[in-house]
């Protein structure tokens, strides 16, 4: 198996594009948060995702499950956004769109990943537009349709496109777009889910459900091999083999059902002879406080 071992900056500056079949991703603008002033005010603006089928995409027969399913699924033909942003960024997102030959009438869904000005603040540029804000789903002139999404139970909209339940930031009813296929593996549009790369030890004072976020957190983290987070540049997720042997007990208890057969720490495989506690100190492999050496790559798993 493979797990996470660093994450690190995508560089280049927006639109980021990446390429993808059945879908592109763009990132179109970078969210921030930046201190302003005394009294812990802060100057913030959320990041801005546009996703492209592919012009000639392959029309699937309408799938069973619903009302709601099938108009997302339609919706989900043509040019998709994830967030707008607040309002005081109108224009830089007009902009935006325009340098990817996107007008406002062109965009057919846009899905807020959660209630906050800074991520929804533009929608009224797009009246043409399914919404999915949260858990809220309309179709343009506001008949909204009930649906399924879960924890468990993602919204297909497309071929390699999903769309989560990523509790934790604002409430219960947060959202992430997971788009599979592109040229660096899964990206992952999560919203505040991750703040930034590096966030660790501050976007808890954030949440509304830490412990809910932190499971959305090692969620995204297991899948993505990019991750566009709500206030800072994209990141890649950088992953390598992982022997759980090599790491010594504690990592087994952390992954008991990759080790059905290791019991404890009283049994050293490598000394049979040698009953001691000392002992397994020689194992070479026992490597409890040293991470492995980093492999090269761009995150994919291994």
């Amino acid at each position: 198996m493979s797990r996470v071992v660093r994450t690190e900056p995508l560089r280049g500056e927006p639109p980021v594009r990446l390429p993808g079949d059945p879908f592109s991703v763009v990132v179109l603008l970078r969210g921030y948060a930046e201190p302003e002033g005394a009294g812990g005010a802060v100057r913030a603006d959320g990041s801005v995702t546009l996703i492209l089928p592919r012009a000639s995409r392959h029309r699937e027969p309408p799938s069973e499950g619903g009302e709601a399913k099938t108009a997302l699924e339609e919706a989900a033909r043509g040019p998709i956004l994830v967030d707008t942003g607040g309002p005081w960024a109108r224009e830089r997102l007009l902009e935006a769109l325009a340098g990817q030959g996107v007008a406002p009438v062109d965009v057919t869904l846009v899905v807020g990943t959660h209630g906050h000005s800074d991520h929804i603040g533009n929608l009224g540029l797009f009246p043409r537009a399914a919404l999915l804000v949260s858990h809220d789903f309309c179709l343009p002139g506001g008949c909204f349709l009930p649906h399924e999404l879960g924890e468990e139970r993602p919204l297909r909209l497309g071929p390699g496109l999903e769309v989560w339940a990523t509790p934790g930031h604002g409430g219960q009813r947060d959202v992430s777009v997971v788009v599979a296929g592109t040229a660096l593996g899964t990206v992952a549009v999560v919203g505040d889910v991750f703040e930034r790369d590096g966030d660790e030890g501050f976007w808890q004072a954030l949440s509304e459900d830490p412990v809910a976020q932190e499971r959305s957190r090692k969620r995204v983290l297991g899948t993505a091999d990019v991750v566009v987070p709500g206030h800072g540049a994209p990141f890649l997720v950088v992953r390598e083999a992982w022997n759980p042997e090599a790491e010594g007990p504690e990592a087994r208890d952390e992954e008991p059902q990759e080790t059905p057969d290791a019991p404890g720490d009283e049994e050293p495989q490598e000394t049979p002879d040698a009953p001691g506690d000392e002992e397994p100190q020689e194992t070479p492999d026992a490597c409890e406080g040293s991470p492995p050496a980093p492999a090269p790559g761009l995150g994919t798993e291994v």
